[in-house]
């Protein structure tokens, strides 16, 4: 490992040290993660907030920076967690490359594939790791899914949907997020998610996309909905619907289950439409998103450990001899004979996970699954969409990657 890595106590494996570049809601989210890992160390954050600084070091024993180059000098530090906003992905990667540290990037991994391309080539060429996530693929349930169908007790998989009604165009939003030309938008924010749910069950190779998107309210200038479908080599064919305008939720037919797991008890037809209609304008939206950062009034318990499996919206697929999708507890898969409930064990989350990749990785000097091309491949899913949707014609695709072959395909947390 970079850094001047120490010896954890214990097990005797490496400790891999890691900096968070921003103190949102993305990078408030990881700290649990980061602190069960048992060889994983948060040494240090980065915030131009100063308040949020103040606050996280009086919780945690953290070295405290104003910006990403001077948390990347530090020798405390073999790996950064960037979780700024979309646009200052690639930048901010690349910093933190040419420093020797590995790299976490928040999804998506760039606006642009040649952005990405080059945070690709800045990771190679500096020899560090580079995982993107956290993404709705390293979730359990996803995960099973790609390992029943690899599996083949279903036969081959012929198509994957995932469709998501909820409230993202109405939750409070900084100005970048409704500009899809700074990576905002449902098709850049959330289509990231789907299409990396989508793209790992069934096998990383998409061939083509056709798509068309919605800009259905002046006020948010920016995608609100759209409808993608997905072509792969093997002519597997897959939806990927989304329509962020507050009022049916998919939470009517996923058991009353929510992204994140938390159980939905209350009607929220419109319920943060009308919210964000009252907040006052930009400013105090924006105010109410930058609650919902590490110590702000809003912010929730990180920590919280919720009842369920997080669903993000709707996944079904189907193999030649059997159905799959989600249930409370795990998986409900319809097989040839019988239906069948597969439960999946709660005390792993999507983002351990992710953090045991980036270890694994780091430990193995192997390549991770979710890594730079594969972060690659989602975003052009991502510009494929909008640009079919703008042409309105099928948009062919050249930079996918497969999963790989079976046994390696899912590395685990530890």
């Amino acid at each position: 490992m970079s850094g001047g890595c120490g010896v954890s106590e214990g097990n005797g494996r490496p400790a891999l040290r890691v900096g968070i570049v921003g103190l949102g809601i993305a990078g408030s989210s990881m700290v649990p993660a980061l602190q069960k890992h048992p060889n994983v160390r948060l040494t240090a954050v980065s915030t131009r907030n100063e308040e949020r600084g103040r606050k996280f070091a009086e919780d945690f024993p953290v070295e405290v920076y104003p910006g990403i180059e001077e948390l990347c000098e530090s020798e405390s530090v073999d790996a950064v967690y960037v979780a700024t906003p979309t646009q200052l992905h690639g930048e901010h990667a690349i910093i933190a490359a040419e420093r020797g540290k590995h790299v976490i990037v928040e999804k998506p991994i760039a606006v642009t594939l040649e952005e990405a391309g080059a945070m690709i080539e800045a990771a190679e060429r500096n020899g560090v790791k580079m995982v993107v996530g956290p993404s709705q693929s390293f979730e359990p349930p996803i995960r099973k899914i790609r390992e029943i169908v690899e599996g083949g007790s279903l036969g081959r998989v012929r198509m994957i949907h995932n469709w998501y009604f909820n409230d993202w165009m109405y939750r409070p939003r900084t100005p970048d997020e409704l500009d899809t030309g700074q990576g905002g938008g449902v098709t850049y924010r959330q289509g990231a998610h789907q299409f990396d749910i989508i793209r790992l069950i069934g096998g990383g190779m998409v061939r083509s996309v056709r798509a068309m998107t919605g800009r259905w309210d002046d006020d948010r200038p920016t995608e609100g909905a759209h409808s993608v479908f997905l072509e792969f080599e093997d002519r597997t064919a897959a939806t990927a619907v989304y329509n962020g305008y507050d009022r049916f939720h998919t939470t009517e037919i996923t058991f009353g289950i929510g992204e994140g797991g938390p159980l939905v008890t209350s009607d929220v037809y419109g319920r943060s439409r009308k919210l964000i209609r009252k907040s006052g304008g930009s400013d105090a939206e924006v105010a109410l998103k930058d609650a919902a950062g590490y110590g702000g009034e809003r912010a929730k318990n990180y920590a919280k450990t919720e009842p369920h499996h997080p669903f993000f919206g709707l996944t079904v697929v189907s193999c030649e001899r059997g159905d799959i999708r989600q249930s409370p507890d795990g998986l409900l898969v319809y097989g040839p004979e019988e239906k069948e409930e597969v439960i999946l064990p709660k005390d792993v989350t999507g983002r351990d996970a992710l953090i045991g990749e980036l270890y694994e990785a780091v430990a193995n000097d192997e390549a991770p699954l979710h890594d730079g091309r594969w972060g690659r491949a989602n975003i052009e899913v991502c510009v494929a969409a909008l640009e079919s949707a703008r042409e309105r014609k099928e948009v062919y695709l050249s930079h996918q990657t497969p999963v790989p072959e079976k046994g390696n395909a899912l590395p685990q947390a530890r």
